[in-house]
């Protein structure tokens, strides 16, 4: 069986980060995914937006906690969980919200974010310990240039 969610975009408010009586550190972000509608017999698109509660947990939510923002565009990649609580009045409410394994910094340096953010993922570690946060490195981007075809000879192919 399968539970897997992939979001990217903006989060909405500053994150909401707190650390448990056992030092566990958590945190909580609003996340806003939007997508455009084209209607094709009336030639406009609308836009939908829907919100996201994300939870993170230890080594995510220290990231969260240094380098996401209100503004801030992040990849989250995770599962849902739904939970059953119950509200002042007494009544059963059920949310669901998105348990996030793996969180990717979008967007420049300092785009919403504290300090300049490294650029790259980090990912919930396994059962075996702590895992290394991955930081991508900026690669130079080349740009290919085409090679003529030759007009004649269709054998002598560049590959």
């Amino acid at each position: 069986m399968i539970n897997k969610v992939i979001l990217v975009g903006n989060v909405g408010a500053d994150p909401e980060v707190r650390t448990l009586e056992s030092g566990v550190k958590t945190a909580r972000v609003r996340l806003a995914t939007t997508e455009r509608i084209f209607n094709r017999q009336t030639q406009e698109s609308t836009e939908h937006t829907e919100w996201h509660t994300i939870t993170l947990w230890r080594g995510l939510a220290d990231v969260v906690d240094k380098y996401v923002r209100k503004g801030s565009q992040i990849y989250v990649e995770g599962s849902l969980r739904t939970r059953e609580w119950q509200d002042q009045q007494g009544n059963r409410r059920f949310s669901t919200e998105i348990q996030a394994a793996e969180l990717k910094l979008l967007g420049r340096r300092g785009d919403g974010q504290q300090g300049a953010a490294p650029q790259g993922g980090y990912a919930q570690p396994q059962a075996g310990g702590y895992q290394q946060p991955a930081y991508a490195q900026p690669q130079p981007v080349q740009q290919a240039t085409a090679a003529p075809m030759p007009a004649d000879d269709a054998d002598d192919l560049p590959f």
